[in-house]
């Protein structure tokens, strides 16, 4: 090992031999966060089980224990690549999805469904409610890029801006019906807001995987495609890559990956944004091949490492996306200080 490092030093290192460091180099934070996410994974569903190994009852918590985890992979994935490929097609690293209004319309869903039916609405679950409210989402950021892509001076900047409007109006309507609702009728509705793991509901673990891991393997496929798109719009349209189509389909699935997450723990504004940045500080190149599985990785370490700290050693699980968007806000406070909206 000291050869190699003396060669590649001196610039006499074989080709091969330096691709091979190459390789490693690439490979190493990877090796260390899925390794991390494994260990952490591991613990949260054998870890502080009361039940002997050897008894039927300690199976039964590890499968409930299961259906949390399988939570924790689905809103982590969801999180991070849409949050990538946010940054993509915006050219910009500072913003989030949820600046395109995403978040305020699913508060305002959810205060509608208070408002109208009041502590009832706490007990209208189930597939159709979720198809729903996935559904409204979609069609929210289609009619949205749709009609701001459509004309003649389509413009990412005024989608952004009418994105941010939209955002405030919603946040303030839903601000104005909250105080119309009584006690109770707010508590039912703090619940629903407040982004939890604990409330993620298994039964709606296999649409969602389906959806997610859909998406996934999309954007990966198409993952040199959006290198170039990366680059700008002139730079995409010189390359032969039909810009406009790819910006709209990638912000459409993006509003479906964060209404899947939404539907799951509740909205996570900064959780994405804090994966998004420490993948973008740590990978070894700028290409989607390199960024979205250390992305990927790291919200899967973030969220189950949080998960298990704060159950098993603090016994505060309620407060594992409290913490998370607490520090999530601060680095994203200390990113725009630095580098401004760059």
């Amino acid at each position: 090992m000291t050869s190699i490092v003396r060669l590649a030093s001196s610039g006499d290192l074989p080709e091969s031999a330096e691709a091979s460091m190459q390789w490693w180099r690439r490979a190493l934070p990877l090796a260390i966060v899925y390794v991390a996410a494994a260990a952490f994974a591991i613990g949260i569903v054998v870890y502080g089980n009361p039940v002997p190994f050897d008894q039927p009852g300690f199976w039964v918590i590890v499968q409930t224990r299961l259906g949390s985890l399988g939570t924790i992979a689905l809103v982590a994935v969801a999180q991070a690549v849409a949050t990538v490929m946010f940054h993509t097609v915006t050219s910009n690293r500072i913003l989030t999805p949820s600046i395109l209004g995403f978040d305020a319309l699913y508060v305002l869903s959810q205060t509608l469904l208070v408002f109208f039916f009041g502590t009832s609405a706490s007990s209208m679950e189930g597939i159709p409610k979720i198809i729903a409210q996935s559904a409204l989402m979609v069609a929210f950021a289609t009619l949205l890029y749709g009609w701001l892509f459509s004309g003649k001076n389509a413009n990412l900047h005024l989608l952004l801006l009418v994105g941010i409007v939209l955002g405030i109006g919603f946040g303030s309507i839903s601000t104005f019906m909250q105080r119309m609702l009584t006690p109770s009728e707010f508590d039912v509705l703090s619940a629903r807001l407040f982004g939890s793991i604990s409330k993620g509901n298994t039964d709606y673990l296999p649409i969602a995987a389906v959806i997610v891991f859909g998406i996934l393997a999309y954007f990966w496929s198409r993952r040199r495609t959006f290198d170039v798109v990366a680059l700008g719009r002139d730079v995409s349209v010189g390359l032969g890559v039909r810009y406009q189509r790819e910006v709209v389909t990638t912000l459409v699935l993006i509003a479906v990956l964060v209404s899947v997450s939404a539907t799951m723990v509740g909205p996570m504004t900064f959780y994405g944004f804090l994966v998004a940045t420490l993948a973008y500080q740590f990978a070894k190149g700028d290409t989607h091949g390199h960024i979205l599985p250390l992305a990927i990785g790291i919200a899967l370490v973030t969220l189950l490492g949080a998960t298990f700290v704060l159950r098993h050693i603090f016994s505060a699980a309620g407060l594992v996306t409290v913490i998370i968007e607490f520090i999530g806000g601060l680095l994203f406070l200390i990113v725009l200080l630095r580098k401004g909206m760059r």
